[in-house]
């Protein structure tokens, strides 16, 4: 699922800060972050971030099931639309939205 956050509703927030607030962690190269669902790796989300050339944030969510298998398959087993990814979009919106 893919939705904007405009950097000026950030409030002079950094975008990590923000998403460090909303229970995610940064993961690999900091242009992307995953939320853990339990103490175990797996099920998470995940979210990539991309800049537009406004400097606004384009958020790439989906749930990461299972740990990738990338010697046997190019992909790994995820969600990428759905009631779930819903939620946990809406969650860090309203998070943006009402506690900045």
């Amino acid at each position: 699922m893919i939705f904007l956050i405009k950097k000026n509703q950030l409030l002079g927030k950094s975008l990590y800060l923000f998403l460090r607030q909303c229970g995610f962690q940064p993961y690999h190269d900091g242009n992307s972050f995953i939320r853990k669902l339990s103490t175990f790796d797996f099920p998470r989300f995940h979210l990539y971030i991309k800049n537009n050339k406004n400097g606004d944030y384009i958020l790439k969510l989906h749930l990461d099931m299972k740990k990738p298998k990338y010697k046997l398959s190019p992909a790994h087993s995820g969600e990428y639309n759905g009631e779930i990814i819903e939620k946990e979009k809406r969650r860090i919106l309203n998070q943006l939205y009402n506690k900045i």
